[in-house]
């Protein structure tokens, strides 16, 4: 890799992923209790589901900590699994505000007069206060100070390789600047700091604007493979929103890499009308919001059959138990039926909860380990109290 400083490039990505790994720790300290109550209010309907999961994760730069408080609920029978997919696919399009964050800021400021400063101030709140809120905002400033300092390293490292490391002979293999994305994702397991490399090797000209569009394409498939990897001994919901964000970046993917010339027209024209300037790292940071925004607009109409589809597999003993046995809306019209149908629902469900508490208090149990995944009460008294009021109507 001749005139590419290979030290510069590994340093600046381990700078990259140090600053964004305090960034996200330290945000997720300051914000975290909140998400709860927040998640909690902002998922009444799809629309304010997704609103929820782009800004939640632009604010706190980590996915996995919206989709995991997402499946919380979930579990816990307080949100269908149907609204949670719009906080995960919100989450998607809240994840591109880390190009926009190296686009419009790593590549437009001096970046070690901005980085210094940055980590003196971070740390100095960190050690002034390292169990509260104060060390935790801290720890993100100088988190986010060490990552512009990656970019730096970044751009130097490539600063003298646009003469000798020239892929412009990669233009019309979209495939293989796919798969260099989607490996770059899976080895340093973070989509982000693909994508610095390759708004990078963009922004130094090395890499043609439809080859490095293609690369972006791949770290967002990429990143599915992080999700794949923690279904492992996952409760069952964690894997139907694994595999949600898997179909979702996988069409997403497919669907952007078919219109890839005219969407990267239609984002010259955008970022034009925009003043946005015509860095090609700005158009890859718009390319990346564009297509994550597409691929809603293709989920829209879909979610409620994936839902379905997904409420169908990975299913345990546990979610059996939680599902009525006796009570259905045929049985509601006959009052008789009905009567000795939600005796026996009632009776079946203290029986649930009467196992749970042994299992809980036997002192030669085999503990938390074995206790099941999936609550089944809180699905199962829903469905009785909704029969209840269902055969009052009648």
């Amino acid at each position: 890799m001749e005139g590419i400083n290979l030290a510069g490039l590994l340093g600046g990505v381990g700078l990259f992923l140090l600053g964004m790994t305090m960034m996200t720790d330290g945000l997720k300290l300051a914000v975290g209790p909140s998400l709860a109550k927040l998640l909690h209010l902002w998922t009444a309907t799809r629309f304010r589901g997704l609103l929820f999961g782009i800004f939640a994760t632009a604010l706190v730069q980590s996915s996995s900590a919206i989709t995991v408080a997402a499946i919380g609920f979930v579990n816990a029978g307080l949100l269908p699994l149907g609204q949670s997919l719009w906080v995960f696919f919100g989450s998607n399009v809240g994840t591109t505000f880390t190009g926009w964050l190296v686009a419009v800021i790593g590549f437009k400021l001096k970046l070690e007069a901005a980085a210094l400063p940055l980590i003196g101030i971070g740390i100095l709140l960190r050690i002034s206060g390292p169990e509260t809120r104060r060390g935790a905002i801290g720890g993100a400033i100088a988190g986010f100070g060490v990552l512009f300092l990656g970019i730096g390293f970044l751009q130097q490292a490539f600063a003298g390789g646009g003469s000798s490391l020239n892929l412009s002979a990669l233009s019309g293999y979209g495939v293989w600047s796919i798969l260099a994305g989607t490996v770059l994702t899976v080895l340093m397991q973070a989509s982000a700091a693909a994508l610095a490399i390759v708004l990078t090797l963009a922004e130094a000209g090395v890499l043609p604007l439809t080859e490095a569009a293609a690369a972006v394409i791949g770290a967002n498939i990429g990143t599915t493979a992080t999700a794949l990897l923690a279904t492992i001994g996952a409760t069952p919901n964690a894997r139907r929103a694994a595999m949600a964000h898997v179909m979702f970046n996988l069409l997403t993917g497919v669907v952007a890499l078919i219109l890839i010339s005219p969407l990267l027209q239609g984002i010259a024209f955008l970022r034009d009308w925009l003043e946005l300037g015509n860095q090609p790292a700005v158009s890859l940071a718009l390319f990346h919001s564009v297509f994550n925004i597409l691929g809603v607009c293709l989920m829209w109409p879909l979610t409620d059959h994936l839902a379905k589809f997904l409420e169908g597999r990975f299913r345990t003993q546990e979610e059996e138990s939680g599902k009525p046995r006796y009570i259905d809306r045929n049985v509601g019209l006959v009052p008789s039926l009905a009567v000795d149908a939600l005796h026996r629902e009632i009776s079946r469900l203290g029986n649930i909860v009467l196992d749970a508490a042994r299992q809980r208090s036997t002192p030669d149990g085999d503990g938390p380990s074995a206790w099941p995944k999936v609550n089944p009460f809180p699905p199962l008294s829903r469905a009785i109290l909704d029969f209840v009021n269902e055969v009052n109507r009648h």
